[in-house]
């Protein structure tokens, strides 16, 4: 339910990851590539050919304030309209801004690595949506690292010196409600990832988000605590929300992530396609 393809950070092609989703035995996929929808059309033509279904996605770009500290959130957009004007330009905005901020921290990795904005450019595919994982890439190309997850230990990791705030992403809330006036179905994805589980949960937050129009939580993927899931599932059932689970694949050569790591039931993905203005595309 959450995968990436080269029309955004992704190291695979559309056919590819498709390809590797009928070896990994999956029934259905979800093309949730950053900030666009480019990928579906390819997609969609693939699923007679592959028999893997398909769910089309977005995974976009948000930020969101509690306590006095904003922090971003990424919202998987799954089935809504591609054609709302409202969610277009939403897209259109967060593409624009993660340029600036990515030429932002090429800037100030320049400074301590050779490193241009032309070699970050180099790493994306033409009409690709930008994000940190080209510039790890350029990187990598140039011989400063050994792969991705290198460099976002040492150099990319967010408070590092080099970590640039997407200050122009909309706000979740906003997220929220585009996605739901296009039809979609809007869930967090990897909530608490890659922070510690132990820390106090924002539950009055929360319960905005849901009253804000939230469908649910990607609560199994391999960044989610687990201390983190046993809360975020208590919360879902409280409230009657989607649960999820994915790999967040960014192709073999991309992350260690792999399709299939982590499943979404039958059950789950009937309720997300009951709420979307789109069909999933069963083979």
């Amino acid at each position: 339910m959450h995968s990436h393809t080269t029309h955004s950070d992704g190291r695979e092609s559309v056919a590819e990851v498709f390809a590797q989703a009928k070896l990994a035995g999956l029934d259905v996929l979800a093309i949730t590539d950053h900030d666009t929808v480019a990928g579906w059309a390819e997609a969609a033509e693939l699923v007679p050919q592959t028999g893997v279904g398909l769910v089309r996605g977005i995974e976009v770009t948000t930020q969101a304030q509690t306590n006095g500290h904003s922090f971003s959130v990424h919202l998987l957009a799954y089935l809504p309209d591609p054609n709302n004007g409202a969610l277009a330009r939403m897209l259109a905005h967060t593409v624009v801004a993660r340029e600036e901020r990515l030429r932002a921290i090429t800037d100030l990795i320049s400074a301590d690595w050779a490193l241009s904005w032309e070699e970050v450019q180099a790493q994306l595919k033409d009409g690709a949506t930008m994000g940190r994982p080209a510039v790890a890439d350029a990187l990598i190309a140039a011989g400063h690292f050994a792969n991705r997850g290198e460099v976002f230990r040492e150099v990319l990791y967010t408070g590092s010196p080099y970590y640039v705030r997407n200050d122009s992403a909309p706000d979740v809330f906003e997220a929220i409600e585009v996605v739901r006036n296009a039809g979609g179905v809007p869930v967090i994805a990897h909530p608490f990832g890659r922070s510690s589980g132990n820390k106090p949960k924002p539950e009055t937050h929360f319960r905005e988000l849901i009253e804000a129009g939230l469908a649910g939580f990607e609560v199994y993927h391999r960044d989610v605590p687990e201390e983190a899931r046993v809360w975020l599932l208590g919360l879902a059932e409280r409230y009657d929300l989607v649960v999820t689970g994915s790999s967040d694949y960014h192709g073999l050569a991309g992350k260690e992530n792999r399709l299939g790591e982590n499943l979404t039931s039958p059950e789950m993905l009937e309720r997300i396609a009951e709420q979307g203005v789109l069909d999933v595309i069963y083979a």
